[in-house]
C-alpha cells in the first residue's frame, strides 16, 4: 500500500529519557508504515539543548510559527541535580516554558476517554478541559536568593522617566525573593482563545484564579475576561446555549470536584499544570490526556502532558522490559498528523489519525493496557492483560492493520 504523503513539514522535537524512546518506536511501529514523514527535525534532548546553549528551543519554536504545526516529546527541565548528572553549562529554562512564551498561546489538555478505564470520581461522565494561559507568571520569572537581612522592592521604569516602587518585603535574615509578570495583551489571547474554543465545541467556560489575594495581579485576568466576554462573546454563548462564569481557585476546584465534568476550565499557568495532572491522573493516567498549544497566529504544537518517565528509562537502560504507557505521545503525533492533513488539504492524513486513536482506544478496551491502567480497568468479562511497551504497541499496530 503507497504510503500517505504531505507537502508542508511537521516541526518534530525530540526529547529525553522514557519518552525519547517511546518516540521512536510508535514512529517505527504505528506511523512510518502508513505515512511518509516530512519532519523538520529538532533535537530537544538536553544533551543537544546544553551543546547549542539552549538556542536550537528557540529555533524549533521558531519552526512552529512559520509552518504551522508541530509535535514535540517530553523533556527535562533541569534542577541542580540534573545540572551535576549531565554536567550541563547551567541549569536551563522548561524548553515548554520558551516554546509557550514564543507563541503566545493557549495550551487545551483534554482527557483520553476509553469505555474501560473507570474515572477516580465516579461522576465525572464527560471530559474535564484545562485551558491553560501559556506565558508568563513563574515560568518567566526572576528570582534572588538573599542570603543575609536586606529590603526587597519592586520597580516599574516606564520608558517616559517614571518610576513606580513598592515595598515588598524586610527579611531579617537570608531567604528569597521573586518576580513574576504578564501583559494585558497575552491575557486577552488567552480569554479570546477560551471563548473560541468554547463556542466550536458548545461546553461553558469556568475562569479561576485567587484575586482576593491577588488584588492586581489577578484581579487583572479576572476585569480582562469579563471584558472580552461582555463585549465580544456573550451574545453568541447565550445563541448556543453555554455560559461563563468566574470563581476564585478554591471555590472552583471543589466544584470541579463535585460536576459531571463537560467544562474548560480556563487556568492561569502554574494553576493550569498543577490542575492539569490532578485531572489526567482522576480520569486514568498522566499517559492519558492530550495537550495543544493554540497561538494567535494559527500554529499548534502537539505533546504529552507528562514528563520523561525517568524510573522507567533507569530501568530500561539497565537491560530491563518496562510498562510505560504510550498513549498520550502516540495521541500527540494524532493530533499534529490531523491538523496537518487539514492544513494541507490531504484527507487520508486526517483518517488516518482517527483511526490510529480508534485502535489504541480498542486495544485498551479489549484489555490489553500498560501497567498504569491496572486499578483503574473494568470491563465485564475481561481479565486485563499488562503488556511491555512494545507489545502494546505491537497489539495497537494489529488493530490498525
Amino acid at each position: 500500500m503507497a504510503r500517505i504523503k504531505y507537502s508542508t513539514p511537521i516541526v518534530e522535537m525530540q526529547g529525553d529519557e522514557m519518552t525519547r524512546i517511546l518516540w521512536d518506536w510508535i514512529k517505527e511501529i504505528l506511523i512510518e508504515p502508513y505515512v511518509e514523514l516530512n519532519c523538520e527535525y529538532y533535537d530537544l534532548g538536553l544533551p543537544y539543548r546544553d551543546g547549542t546553549n539552549d538556542e536550537v528551543t528557540i529555533s524549533a519554536a521558531a519552526a512552529i510559527k512559520k509552518y504551522g504545526v508541530g509535535v514535540k516529546c517530553a523533556t527535562i527541565t533541569p534542577n541542580a541535580a540534573r545540572v551535576a548528572e549531565y554536567g550541563l553549562k547551567k541549569m536551563w529554562a522548561s524548553p515548554n516554558g520558551t516554546i509557550r512564551a514564543y507563541l503566545d498561546g493557549t495550551v487545551f489538555r483534554e482527557p483520553i476517554l476509553c469505555d474501560a478505564i473507570r474515572p477516580y470520581i465516579p461522576a465525572w461522565t464527560s471530559p474535564v478541559v484545562i485551558a491553560r494561559h501559556a506565558y508568563g507568571d513563574v515560568y518567566k520569572n526572576s528570582e534572588i536568593r538573599a542570603d543575609r537581612a536586606c529590603e526587597a522592592f519592586l520597580e516599574v521604569r516606564y520608558d517616559d522617566g517614571e518610576i513606580s516602587r513598592e515595598k515588598i518585603a524586610r527579611l531579617d535574615g537570608a531567604g528569597v525573593v521573586q518576580g513574576i509578570h504578564n501583559t494585558d495583551a497575552s491575557i486577552e489571547n488567552f480569554a479570546r482563545s477560551c471563548f473560541n474554543y468554547a463556542l466550536d465545541v458548545k461546553r461553558d467556560v469556568w475562569f479561576a484564579s485567587k484575586d482576593t489575594i491577588s488584588k492586581t495581579y489577578d484581579g487583572r485576568f479576572k476585569d480582562i475576561f469579563a471584558e472580552v466576554y461582555e463585549s465580544g462573546y456573550k451574545t453568541e454563548f447565550e445563541k448556543v446555549g453555554i455560559k461563563y462564569e468566574y470563581s476564585l481557585i478554591d471555590d472552583s476546584v471543589a466544584r470541579v470536584i463535585r460536576s459531571n465534568g463537560g467544562m474548560i476550565w480556563a487556568l492561569k499557568n502554574y494553576d493550569g499544570d498543577v490542575m492539569s495532572d490532578m485531572v489526567a491522573t482522576a480520569f486514568g493516567s498522566l499517559a492519558m490526556m492530550t495537550s495543544v498549544l493554540v497561538s494567535p497566529s494559527g500554529a499548534y504544537e502537539y505533546e504529552a502532558a507528562h514528563g520523561t518517565v525517568t524510573r522507567h528509562y533507569y530501568r530500561y537502560r539497565g537491560g530491563e522490559e518496562t510498562s510505560t504507557n504510550p498513549v498520550a505521545t502516540i495521541f500527540a503525533w494524532t493530533g499534529a498528523l490531523r491538523k496537518r492533513g487539514e492544513k494541507d488539504g490531504v484527507p487520508a492524513l486526517c483518517a488516518f489519525a482517527g483511526k490510529l486513536e480508534t485502535a489504541v482506544k480498542k486495544t485498551i478496551n479489549d484489555g490489553y493496557i500498560t501497567g498504569d491502567l491496572k486499578a483503574l480497568f473494568d470491563a465485564d468479562g475481561i481479565t486485563p492483560r499488562v503488556m511491555t511497551t512494545r507489545d502494546f504497541l505491537r497489539k495497537t499496530a494489529t488493530e490498525l492493520r
